[in-house]
C-alpha cells in the first residue's frame, strides 16, 4: 500500500511538473495601439497578472500602425509565441492581420476594438472583449440629464458639445448612446454642436470645442459628450478659456484616465462632473487568461463578450475604483 501511495504521489508530482514546464513554455503577446497611455499600460499590467498565476509569459509590443503590426505579428511568430491578443490602430487591418496571424500558426483574440472586413462588417470568428459602446455612452447620457434637472436648467439654453472622432465606430457608438437619452428627455436638436477633432487627444479636443464655443458666445450653460476623457477634459478647458465657470457646465468623460482622476483631485470643481470608469482589469487579465486556456487546453474564448462601466463622481470615485480592482 505503501508502495502505491509513492508511486500515486509521484504520478501526481510528474503531472504537476509537467503541467508547470508547459506554461513556461506559454508564450502571449499583447500588442496595443498606444502603449504610452494608461489604459494600456494597465491592460498590460493585469495580462502580466494573469501570467505570473498561471506561469506564461506575456510578450507586450506597442504597434501605432500597420506596418508595425505585420512586424509585432512576425516577432511574435520569430519568438515561438502560440498566439496573442490585440488592439489594432485601425480596425479596417483585420483581414492582414488574420491572414498574419495564421501565417506564423499564432492564435488571435483581439480587445477593446474589433476587427472589420473590407466592407466594414466585423470579423466574427475572431473571439473579441470590448466595451459596449452604446450602454456606455447612455450612462452618461442619463448623468448628464440627471444633474441638468438637479440644477434646474431649462433645456432650451443649454448648448451641448459633440466632441467627435468618427472614424473609430466605437467612438461614434459612445457620443451617439450619450446623445440618444439626451434627445429622449427633451433636450433639443438644434442646440447640439458637432467639434471634430483630429486626433483622440486633449490638446485636439480644446481645439474643436473652442470653435464651437465662440460661434455660440450667446448660450451659457454647456454640456459634452465624446469618446473618452481626454475629449471631455479638452471641451472643459476651452469652456474656462471663455470664461464658463463650472456650475455651467458639465462634462462626463468616459475610461477613468489619470487625467480624469487628477481633475477629480484639485481643491476646486471644474466643469468636469464625471467619468464613466471601464476597468482595464478584465480587458487584461481576462483577455490572458482566455488566450492562455486556447493554447493550453483548446478552450476557445467566447466570439464576443461586451464589458461595461462604472459612473465615478468627485465625491466616490475612490471606492468605485476599488470595486473595480484598479486601486
Amino acid at each position: 500500500m505503501r508502495i502505491l501511495t509513492t508511486i500515486l504521489l509521484a504520478g501526481a508530482m510528474a503531472v504537476t511538473g509537467a503541467v508547470s514546464a508547459f506554461a513556461e513554455d506559454v508564450k502571449i503577446g499583447f500588442i496595443v495601439k498606444q502603449p504610452e497611455e494608461p489604459w494600456f499600460q494597465d491592460e498590460w499590467k493585469f495580462a502580466d497578472q494573469a501570467g505570473k498565476e498561471k506561469g506564461f509569459t506575456v510578450v507586450k509590443i506597442g504597434a501605432e500602425d500597420g506596418e508595425k503590426v505585420q512586424s509585432a505579428i512576425d516577432n511574435l511568430g520569430a519568438q515561438g509565441a502560440q498566439g496573442f491578443i490585440i488592439c489594432t490602430p485601425d480596425v479596417k487591418l483585420g483581414p492582414g492581420i488574420v491572414a498574419k496571424a495564421a501565417a506564423n500558426n499564432l492564435k488571435v483574440m483581439t480587445v477593446d476594438d474589433r476587427l472589420v472586413d473590407a466592407s466594414g462588417a466585423p470579423l466574427e470568428d475572431v473571439p473579441h472583449m470590448g466595451i459596449s459602446a452604446t450602454k456606455i455612452g447612455e450612462a452618461v447620457g442619463q448623468a448628464i440629464v440627471d444633474e441638468m434637472k438637479k440644477r434646474g436648467w431649462d433645456l432650451k439654453d443649454v448648448g451641448a458639445i459633440r466632441v467627435s472622432y468618427d472614424q473609430l465606430p466605437t467612438a461614434v457608438d459612445r457620443v451617439e448612446g450619450a446623445l440618444s437619452v439626451l434627445k429622449a428627455n427633451g433636450f433639443p436638436e438644434a442646440n447640439i454642436f458637432n467639434a471634430p477633432q483630429a486626433k483622440t487627444d486633449t490638446e485636439a479636443a480644446l481645439n474643436a470645442a473652442t470653435v464651437v464655443l465662440n460661434k455660440n458666445a450667446n448660450i451659457k450653460k454647456w454640456i459634452a459628450v465624446g469618446l473618452n476623457d481626454e475629449a471631455v477634459l479638452g471641451a472643459v478647458r476651452a469652456a474656462e478659456s471663455v470664461g464658463v465657470t463650472a456650475d455651467n457646465f458639465i462634462g462626463i468623460g468616459i475610461g477613468g484616465a489619470d487625467s480624469a482622476i487628477n481633475e477629480f483631485k484639485k481643491p476646486e470643481a471644474t466643469g468636469f462632473f464625471g467619468t464613466v470608469i471601464i476597468s482595464p482589469k478584465r480587458h487584461g487579465y481576462e483577455t490572458a487568461m482566455n488566450m492562455y486556456e486556447w493554447i493550453a487546453n483548446g478552450k476557445e474564448p467566447e466570439k464576443l463578450t461586451l464589458t461595461a462601466g462604472q459612473l465615478a463622481l468627485r465625491d466616490n470615485y475612490q471606492v468605485v475604483r476599488k470595486d473595480l480592482g484598479i486601486e
